[in-house]
């Protein structure tokens, strides 16, 4: 396995449920995945890459599933960047349909199972009809307190930044705050992910090596997991073993 170190409501604040009770020792709270390959995968098999799609839905249900018992507590998905529009066209309306079967066909067994939805990106630009089932889903499971699922749709890191700061210039224009109070935790306060758990772990499967513009700003003390794993193999052992690598890390943060 390779390795190396190397629109906006915000989410409801983190819940720590889990730590003391599952995983593994000294292992990440909250784990974000780079989710690539599924094209690669279906080119294999000599599939059309929505086969690849509809795989890559499968290895989601196994990462959520395997998650709480990792000692894992937020879950973010890179699941459509803001890039992916460029895609040809029947392939995004794809990728849409299937994110919108997912969310019908889930929701009752992540509800169930006290899962907590959210998004982060500009998801609600997407056509009204999946705004609509997000949402849905998003009230659901708010009062939930198991796994945070962070879906991250139309999503790109440095729009997210870009959007933080824009509502910061309008706070200085207008008087509120000073250029002098804009601060790094006055800045967090804007982010899409204000009120998650720092990020621990950033898992990128399919063999590249980059963060592809997800969580720029909060990947700066991350530690980073590279797998040749295309992500519809990705599965509760590649978890696993994500996990205990990191538990074997000291993460210093610039200190001694």
């Amino acid at each position: 396995m390779a390795e190396a170190a190397a629109g906006r409501p915000a989410p409801a604040p983190d819940v720590q449920v889990g730590a003391g009770e599952a995983g593994v020792p000294g292992g990440p709270r909250h784990v974000a995945i780079i989710m690539d390959g599924n094209g690669r995968w279906a080119r294999r098999r000599m599939l059309p890459r929505i086969a690849g799609h509809r795989a890559g839905v499968e290895a989601v249900r196994r990462v959520v599933r395997a998650s709480p018992g990792l000692g894992i507590t937020t879950l973010t998905l890179y699941a459509f960047s803001s890039e992916n529009w460029r895609r040809p066209a029947d392939e995004v309306s794809d990728l849409m349909g299937l994110l919108l079967t997912y969310v019908r066909s889930e929701i009752d067994q992540l509800d169930e199972a006290g899962v907590r939805l959210n998004y982060i990106g500009d998801w609600r630009s997407l056509a009204s009809d999946i705004v609509l089932e997000l949402e849905r889903a998003r009230d659901r499971t708010a009062g939930n307190s198991g796994l945070n699922l962070v879906v991250a749709l139309n999503y790109g890191g440095q729009q997210e930044i870009l959007r933080a700061m824009r509502r910061l210039a309008e706070d200085v224009a207008a008087g509120r705050i000073t250029p002098q109070e804009v601060t790094v935790e006055r800045l967090e306060e804007q982010l899409d992910t204000a009120g998650v758990a720092p990020v621990d772990l950033i898992i990128r499967t399919s063999g590249e090596i980059r963060l592809s513009n997800f969580l720029l700003w909060q990947s700066a003390y991350s530690e980073l997991w590279f797998t040749p794993v295309l992500w519809p193999d990705f599965d509760d052992a590649v978890l696993r073993e994500a996990v205990e690598s990191f538990a074997l890390r000291e993460r210093r943060f610039g200190g001694l």
